[in-house]
């Protein structure tokens, strides 16, 4: 019948976890097939870059794995955690992944990473990190 709209239930995939954008400008990617992505947020402060990471349960002596190879830092986290009683048992793992490129001049030997209360916060410290000159721009509406 025209007209007639047909409903259908909402089917939005999280458009944010398929292109996330990493402070350098470049789009951040998993690097590992069938892997979740780790949710972090990024910032450049007067220590440097600075990275956190939501990572739940995790052990940081044999979960996590940091590494950084041309300018690109690569987090990846494996859970494994099983729960047993006395009839039933439930499991959950996965491997969870996240690459982001750190900025300029960022000094690739001098990373710190500290894991604690759930979070992982990696401190990059950047070469010549004077803060540099606001340029502001005026937007103007076009005709």
């Amino acid at each position: 019948m025209p007209g007639i709209l047909e409903w259908r239930p909402p089917t939005l995939p999280d458009l944010f976890d398929w292109f996330e954008t990493g402070l350098g400008g470049f789009p951040a990617w998993r690097g590992v097939a069938g892997a979740h992505g780790i949710r972090i947020e990024e910032q450049v402060t007067d220590e440097g870059y600075c990275l956190r990471a939501e990572l739940p349960g995790l052990d940081e002596d044999k979960d996590i794995q940091l590494d950084i190879t041309h300018g690109v830092l690569s987090l990846r986290a494996e859970r494994s955690e099983e729960t047993k009683g006395r009839h039933h048992s439930e499991f959950r793992y996965g491997t969870f992944a996240r690459s982001v490129r750190l900025p300029q001049g960022a000094q690739e030997d001098q990373v710190k990473a500290e894991y604690k209360d759930r979070i992982l916060a990696v401190t990059v410290p950047i070469a010549g990190a004077e803060k540099a000159p606001v340029t502001r721009i005026e937007v103007r509406r076009a005709e």
